[in-house]
C-alpha cells in the first residue's frame, strides 16, 4: 500500500501546520471543490450516508487508467466538502490500481483528529471505502 503523489502532497500539507490551521487548511480545501460536470446530476450519484452532511460521489472507471471522481456535498457542510475535496484532488485522474493501493486509513496521517469528531472522519474513510468498492466490481 502506498499513497501517490498528489495526495501526498496534501498529507504534507497538513503537516505542515498545527492546531486550528488545519481546520483552516481544510475550509480551503472544501472552496476548491469543483462543480460537478453539466452532464452529471446528483440524482445519478451514490449517496455516502456515513457522512454526517449530504454527500454524493460518482466513480467514473470506464478507463481503469485514469479513474475520474466528482463529489457533490452543500456548501454549509465545509468539513465534508473539504473531505471530498481531498479526495478529488489527491485521487483522480489516477489508476484504478493506485486508488486501491491507498491505505484505508491514510487520512490519519493529516492529523486532524484532534481538530475533528472521529465521527466526522468515519465519513472520510467512508468516501473512499465506497471508491474502492467501485473499483473492485
Amino acid at each position: 500500500m502506498s499513497i501517490p503523489a498528489p495526495l501526498a502532497e496534501i498529507v504534507d500539507d497538513f503537516a505542515a501546520v498545527e492546531g486550528q490551521d488545519k481546520l483552516q487548511l481544510l475550509l480551503e480545501f472544501s472552496r476548491e471543490l469543483p462543480p460537478l460536470p453539466a452532464e452529471l446530476e446528483e440524482a445519478a450519484m451514490e449517496p455516502v450516508p456515513e457522512c454526517q452532511s449530504p454527500l454524493f460521489l460518482s466513480v467514473d472507471a470506464s478507463d481503469r487508467s485514469q479513474v475520474k471522481l466528482h463529489f457533490s456535498a452543500p456548501a454549509e457542510a465545509p468539513t465534508t466538502r473539504g473531505f471530498a475535496s481531498i479526495l478529488q484532488q489527491g485521487l483522480d485522474g489516477l489508476s484504478a490500481q493506485e486508488i486501491l493501493d491507498v491505505p484505508d486509513d491514510f487520512y490519519a496521517s493529516l492529523g486532524l483528529a484532534e481538530a475533528v469528531s472521529p465521527l466526522r472522519l468515519r465519513g472520510m474513510s467512508a468516501m473512499l471505502t465506497r471508491i474502492k468498492r467501485h473499483l473492485r466490481t
